[in-house]
């Protein structure tokens, strides 16, 4: 799967964690934080959270009037299989920013907006987070590419 990319479809940003995020086109991703002026954004292994339109479309093909940032991810992608990258994936984002996968999906130890207006959240088990190795532009249309991906890492990969 090195090489395959896919297309940001939102850049997602919000002033308190929780909430859902909205989407401001453009955005500054700095090494070792996060997108500039993002609540989730310090020093943690959490930096950016990615979501797949694909998986917001299943929500929406349910009945829920919801859209990107809505799950308050950072970046919206298309084309990319997120929930299936290993941690230690490393994925380019844009014309310089590279991030390295940390964690699939996230345990929710308290209800956030979203899933109190639906009853429901796809981000503890369709979202992937990301620490930032290095920064850079980033913008609605951009690319995401996987760089590298650890094969053996798959769960569905036969032991040796």
């Amino acid at each position: 799967m090195n090489g395959y990319s896919g297309t940001i479809v939102a850049v997602n940003i919000s002033a308190a964690k929780g909430t859902r995020k909205k989407n401001v086109q453009s955005g500054e991703i700095l090494k070792g934080f996060g997108i500039r002026d993002d609540a989730h954004a310090g020093p943690w292994h959490r930096q950016v959270s990615l979501l797949a339109i694909e998986s917001i479309r299943k929500m929406q093909n349910r009945g829920l009037d919801v859209t990107w940032g809505d799950f308050a991810e950072n970046l919206t992608t298309e084309g990319l299989d997120l929930v299936h990258l290993p941690v230690g994936t490393r994925l380019s984002i844009g014309r310089s920013a590279l991030v390295e996968v940390t964690q699939i999906g996230k345990k929710c130890h308290h209800r956030c907006a979203v899933y109190d207006q639906t009853g429901t959240c796809i981000m503890p088990t369709e979202g992937i987070f990301a620490k930032v190795l290095s920064g850079g532009s980033i913008a609605v249309g951009d690319t995401i590419k996987v760089m590298q991906e650890d094969p053996s890492d798959r769960p569905d990969t036969p032991e040796k």
